[in-house]
């Protein structure tokens, strides 16, 4: 016995120590396998709900999980690699992709394979009644009835082109329907080999029953909403080619009901088939056809139309018997009438049909003239060159950085199959106009900035409005040079409404009256953005939409939910009766309707106000959020709180035809993770548990804190501390080295959960906070023409406000910025000798010589940042002169004392890197301590990871040299020359002398 209590005293000490083994610092190694849980799906009858869960590098997982019972219980499936998950309408199967294995994909980058090479992605269909799994290899694409049906359109990479090419497909060729009426086809014949005809195997599965039908030399396929009609486009109408043979493409239809292929059309005049479109019924059916070749530098397409539903009879009954029709028919070419001289169908924007099959939205464009070549000239001979002119509505940068969207630049045009007409909509002086498939509203909203392009560089937003008639095409003007905030039509669309940013109104034009209504004039309340601190008009708080026929609109102040009656004949209510403003809290409504194909149109759907109203909530005092609701949208009231923690709660999502909702939660401490419940949100159970592994590391916590500002302005910020941090005052207290980080405000991210991750271009706070820094990230504010003496105000006193709690090492605080941050931390350390070391990545240096560069990324010229926007100058140049010298780092650099580290990318395409060029020269000239790290080919912020965890490496080693004397890397002490870059030397080894 006493040697059994030996052992058993012996078992509880291991295991006593085991569970209080200290906890270790984040380190670069664990940034890989951080997971993140997305993409989460439910299905429609609430009964399955599907999620990824993916690492930041290497394989990531799909999981699917049945919602009835406890977690424990629950059926589950898990599928390695799986993404893109996607439930069929009627909740019976999962259809996924899945990613080629990292590791294979790696070995080929190695092996330096071509892009045709490479190991290509899978696709499963998955029955989630019985778990039978069915895959696919080597898929590009799937599609399946949005609204029913369970036949699956899979498109793979060509099976002799996967293959060695000598082996002969076991697929079989369509079955043509006999009665199928089709063009007169000449099949050509030449000598010689067969050319095989390009395009991928289509794979027609029917998942209720496993049947199958293979396709070869498809290029294109879609998918009526019914699942009743596959429609798909041939590179060769003929499966079987023989010597002598020609391809000849065509377009198919594929009817599932029947199990039958119809020929719909192929003809050797017609090259290139194109821009499919099926209408919901899959009765409809529209293609785009040349006879140009697909090398020709100018292609013309032709828009062709067949109707498959039987034709009514004079009383308006379908008749039994169908009646001879032609083939098809051309809805729009180079002959139609209502087309401008030399304007024909676009073959870049593809066609759709209204969902009540009344309309179809296409383009047109000028048909373009065709190239000058010059094949006399040498090319080292030819004049390469461009024209500034002072009249170009768009500089020559942007036009080059928008070349190939000019080029492709399409024009909406509607056919009406009610009337026979085709009615142009845009062009090229109302090139914008939206809308919205759903809804055959008859005026459609259009957006010009034609005559304000020039003046766009310096004082860009503004725009003209314009109502367009579809069965006319009239247009006519609602609003001249307007700064608009989003215009939109109302769902039914009886109104146009925006918010206009000149005078902070909403306003909406009434279709019915033709004239224009000021819904928010004289109400209790600012819709415009209460913290705007930036030169130009303030921006609103946006819209949560209409209710149903148009009755009312909600709009949003900064806490509140507001109902406005557009008629006037009611007067406007407080659907949330103040309660928002009264307690501080920014109240939003949660639109529980995840439609993803309606964001594709410009859609905005109505809400229905007899039903529960979900909300979303922030309280600015503390920061804590959480999910709230009212009974419906009927009456005024104040809202119930379903939720609220010290978590943010994000993604709330809702099954169509069940009360099963899911929601994402998290904070600093708790990673974020997706948790379903009901509409009660009473007992919300957790689906997901990601990064267990963070409980073995050294975390930290995070809390909210305030100073006053120099200018007497209370601020705000966050403070992020070690694990075991100790604040217990008097002579023993431990300080702590710290980091301030900044960009604008962060206050209100107190509770985001923050990624462990390779740093793209700031420091990563979890990583600084694990490894024994506090970090710092100080809101600020600013006043127009004083970007940085408004830096220096806010970040400066919060500083010095945490000194004093005596917690913070005076000699060892370090600051960090990038971009507007980068230029911020620049001009501070011109002011303040209190930073012992400062990373600024690519920072402005002097705001003289950036007024007039150029955005790379986009063309545009930098003036208006000054005088706009982010820059806060509030004027030009000349206007302004000494705001411009004052504010620019560059010119006090002879007070900087502070050893600097700078990031400056030479392909940044929104600070042009020659300002930290500017910068570092001076600098050096000054023999100051500085370091600049140029990423080649880089932009604005890293974007390849190996580049990233390079700068991580750096940049902490830069801070640990200055703020916790760890040793010196060979690289700050020597650099890094062109010749041991060339050799693949890093010199991240210290120096051991």
């Amino acid at each position: 016995m006493n040697r059994f209590n030996q052992l058993l005293l012996c078992l509880l000490t291991s295991i006593s120590v085991f569970a209080q083994s200290p906890k270790r610092p984040l380190t670069a190694a664990d940034y890989d396998r951080w997971q993140t849980v997305r993409s989460e799906k439910i299905s429609d009858d609430g009964r399955w709900i599907a999620y990824q869960i993916d690492p930041q590098e290497g394989d990531g997982r799909l999981e699917v999980t049945s919602t009835a019972g406890p977690v424990s219980s629950r059926t589950r499936y898990v599928f390695p690699r799986g993404y893109m998950a996607q439930f069929t309408p009627d909740s019976k199967f999962l259809v996924m992709k899945l990613k080629a294995p990292a590791a294979d994909t790696k070995k080929a980058k190695l092996k330096k394979k071509k892009p045709d090479e490479m190991p290509k992605d899978s696709l499963l269909a998955l029955n989630l009644a019985t778990g039978k799994a069915t895959k696919f290899p080597n898929v590009k694409s799937c599609a399946f009835g949005k609204d029913s049906g369970s036949w699956l359109a899979i498109l793979q990479d060509r099976k002799d082109a996967r293959e060695s090419g000598s082996a002969k497909s076991t697929a079989k060729s369509d079955t043509l329907l006999p009665s199928a009426p089709v063009s007169t086809t000449t099949i050509a014949t030449r000598k010689g080999p067969v050319k095989k005809p390009k395009g991928d195997d289509l794979v027609l599965l029917n998942m209720a029953d496993g049947t199958r039908k293979t396709v070869r030399y498809v290029s294109n396929v879609a998918v009526s909403d019914n699942g009743h009609a596959v429609f798909y486009s041939k590179e060769s109408a003929n499966d079987s080619l023989k010597t002598g043979d020609a391809a000849v493409p065509g377009v198919f239809l594929f009817n599932t009901t029947t199990g039958q292929t119809a020929l719909i059309d192929t003809s050797s005049k017609r090259k290139i088939y194109k821009g499919l479109a099926v209408d919901k019924t899959g009765d409809q059916l529209v293609w785009m056809a040349s006879a140009d070749s697909a090398g020709a530098d100018v292609k013309v397409f032709s828009l062709y139309y067949k109707n498959l539903a039987p034709v009514a009879s004079a009383k308006g009954k379908r008749s039994k018997t169908p009646v001879a029709e032609p083939p098809f028919r051309v809805l729009a070419d180079t002959l139609t009438s209502a087309l401008p001289k030399g304007w024909s169908v676009n073959e870049f924007r593809e066609p759709k049909f209204a969902d009540d099959g009344k309309r179809l939205y296409f383009s047109t464009s000028p048909i373009p003239p065709k190239p000058t070549k010059d094949t006399l000239t040498p090319d080292d001979e030819k004049v390469r060159m461009d024209i500034w002119t002072w009249k170009d509505t768009r500089l020559q940068p942007m036009q080059q950085r928008r070349l190939k969207e000019e080029k492709e630049r399409g024009y909406l045009t509607i056919y009406d199959f009610t009337s026979g007409k085709v009615i142009p909509i845009a062009n090229r002086e109302i090139a914008t106009v939206t809308f919205d498939p759903e809804k055959s509203t008859r005026y459609l909203l259009g957006l010009s900035d034609l005559p304000y392009q020039i003046q766009s560089s310096w004082d860009p937003g503004h725009t003209d409005l314009y109502l367009i008639d579809t069965q006319t095409g009239e247009k006519k003007r609602i609003a001249n040079d307007i700064m608009a905030s989003q215009p939109k039509l109302s769902p039914e669309g009886k109104y146009a409404y925006w918010f206009d940013e000149s005078d902070s109104l909403w306003r909406a034009w009434s279709i019915a009256d033709g004239k224009r209504i000021d819904l928010t004039r004289g109400l209790p309340s600012k819709f415009f953005d209460e913290e705007h601190d930036t030169p130009n008009l303030p921006g609103s708080y946006g819209s949560a939409g209409w209710t149903s026929g148009d009755k009312y609109v909600w709009l949003y102040d900064r806490y509140d939910i507001w109902q406005i009656d557009p008629t006037g004949h009611e007067k406007p209510v407080n659907l949330t009766m103040g309660w928002g403003r009264k307690n501080k809290i920014r109240l939003r409504r949660a639109d529980l309707d995840n439609d993803e194909v309606r964001g594709r149109f410009s859609a905005e759907k109505a809400i229905d106000p007899q039903h529960e109203l979900f909300l979303t909530g922030i309280w600015e005092s503390d920061k804590t959020t959480g999910i709230l609701k009212n009974k419906n949208g009927l009456a005024a009231s104040e809202p119930s709180v379903l939720t609220r923690s010290n978590h943010r709660y994000a993604g709330l999502n809702k099954a169509k035809n069940a009360p099963v909702l899911t929601f994402y939660r998290g904070n600093f401490q708790e990673p974020t993770n997706l948790y379903q419940t009901d509409t009660t949100l009473a007992t919300p159970v957790q689906l997901t548990h990601a990064n267990p592994q963070q409980d073995s590391i050294s975390w930290g916590s995070v809390e909210l804190v305030s100073w006053l500002g120099t200018n007497g302005v209370k601020l705000e910020g966050l403070l992020f501390k070690p694990e075991g941090f100790n604040r217990n005052g008097g002579p023993a207290q431990k300080k702590y080295p710290m980091l301030t980080y900044f960009y604008e405000r962060n206050a209100e991210t107190l509770n985001d959960y923050r990624v462990p991750a390779p740093s793209r271009s700031t420091i990563n706070i979890p990583y600084c906070v694990s490894n024994g820094y506090l970090v710092f990230v100080p809101d600020i504010v600013y006043t127009t023409g004083q970007p940085g003496p408004n830096a220096y105000d806010c970040i400066v006193p919060g500083v010095l406000s945490l000194i004093d709690k005596g917690f913070v090492d005076r000699d060892r605080i370090g600051i960090q910025g990038q971009s507007w941050g980068g230029y911020q931390t620049a001009y501070v350390i011109t002011r303040t000798n209190l930073f012992r070391a400062a990373e600024a990545g690519a920072p402005v240096a002097n705001m003289t010589s950036a007024y007039g560069g150029i955005r790379w990324e986009t063309g545009l010229v930098r003036q208006f940042q000054y005088e706009k926007t982010q820059s806060r100058i509030g004027g030009t140049l000349w206007e302004k002169p000494m705001n411009y010298i004052e504010n620019s780092p560059l010119f006090f650099a002879n007070r900087i004392q502070t050893p600097l580290m700078m990031t400056h990318n030479d392909a940044d395409g929104a600070v042009p890197w020659y300002q930290g060029i500017e910068l570092f020269s001076a600098l050096r000239r000054l023999n100051k301590p500085v370091w600049m790290l140029v990423y080649n080919g880089e932009g604005h912020n890293l974007t390849h990871r190996h580049n990233a965890k390079d700068l991580s490496i750096r940049l902490y080693q830069f801070f640990d040299y200055y703020l916790k004397d760890a040793p010196l890397p060979l690289w700050m002490k020597e650099g890094r020359s062109a010749v041991e870059k060339d050799r693949g030397e890093m010199k991240y080894e210290v120096d051991k002398h």
